[in-house]
């Protein structure tokens, strides 16, 4: 059975090859795609930190792609639709996650669309004067999500494809440590911006920050770099854009962390730079505190490890019948 066959069986994923269909039928879409020739592709995975357990994988499967025609016009669809408006905020199709049954082609079909749409966002990148290193590490965090894939599940592929649609549509930049994304404040935290004096409101821009995995320790001096660079790129490269408010929306934020853990430590250091708001009647979050510390959201709560202070915070809290928040905050730019 042909991929598209599969997907065709599945009423959710009919529905989304109708509307890739409809955008392609009516022009709504992005620049032509441009898949990367399978002599290329081994330099190119490796400069995107592609963990070298994929890039045969990648390999064989940019081959099949030529041999399968179906599957590649599928690609090449889902990456003008990624590239259509590149560059507006909050823009762009959410991906589903495809069948199991597909094997490798499901499990990199939306790398491929990445990498088809990698040249569009590069020459976005050029036109707004990114600078090269800005690009490549901002672009590298779809090699680092595989590596995250991998580790987690002992395979490639992506376990959160839509968070590289940021990357790959212009919206989101790496910035030493951290990474900011160009967004909007929603409305409750908006409201909490302006009734407290702040210079934004729902809807205006705003800088979302995002703390990566694999990129060292969350230091104060690390962040206070960071920081120090978005002030200066942002003017820069986006000046019809003004962001007043950084953001952050995150279980880190969770103001039962400092009951837990000592104020010197970085995680608590980092949640004093912003204003928090209570989360009081939110759904809890364990999942995403699991996940994030120990790298597989499934682990049993009574087996999670001790071997670091965080470690112990969470799982201990966990243990103890307690939950874990994703908690939100702000400070002034």
């Amino acid at each position: 059975m042909s991929v598209i066959e599969v997907l065709r069986g599945d009423a959710g994923l009919e529905a989304w090859l109708k509307e890739l269909d409809e955008r392609t039928a009516a022009g709504d879409s992005g620049p032509a795609p441009a898949l990367p020739d399978p002599v290329d592709l081994p330099d190119l995975l490796l400069d995107l930190w592609v963990p070298h357990p994929d890039v045969g994988e990648l390999v064989a499967l940019r081959a099949r792609l030529d041999r399968e025609p179906e599957l590649r016009a599928l690609v090449e669809q889902g990456a003008r639709s990624l590239t259509h408006r590149m560059g507006e905020v909050e823009g762009g199709p959410d991906a589903p996650h495809l069948p199991a049954e597909l094997g490798a082609a499901g499990r990199y079909f939306h790398v491929l669309v990445y990498l088809a749409a990698l040249p569009a966002v590069r020459a976005y990148h050029r036109a707004h004067g990114v600078p090269d290193d800005v690009s490549r590490r901002t672009l590298a965090d779809l090699g680092r999500h595989i590596g995250v894939t991998r580790r987690r599940y002992g395979a490639g592929g992506l376990v959160h494809p839509n968070w590289l649609k940021l990357h790959f549509r212009g919206e989101i930049y790496q910035l030493g440590r951290l990474q900011f994304q160009r967004a909007r404040l929603g409305e409750q935290l908006g409201r909490a911006v302006a009734d407290a004096g702040g210079p934004a409101g729902p809807g205006d821009a705003v800088l979302s920050v995002h703390i990566p995995d694999f990129a060292g320790p969350l230091t104060p001096e690390a962040c206070d770099a960071s920081l120090e660079q978005a002030r200066a790129f942002f003017p820069r490269h986006f000046p019809d854009e003004r962001y007043a408010v950084a953001v952050c929306y995150s279980w880190l934020l969770d103001a039962q962390l400092p009951e837990h853990l000592s104020e010197r430590s970085n995680i608590v250091r980092f949640q004093r730079r912003f204003r928090l708001l209570a989360n009081d009647g939110d759904e809890p979050s364990d999942r995403s505190a699991v996940e994030f510390t120990f790298g597989d959201p499934e682990l049993p709560h009574a087996e999670l490890p001790r071997r670091t202070s965080l470690e112990r915070a969470i799982g201990d809290h966990l243990r103890a019948g307690g939950h874990w928040f994703v908690g939100q905050g702000w400070f002034a730019l």
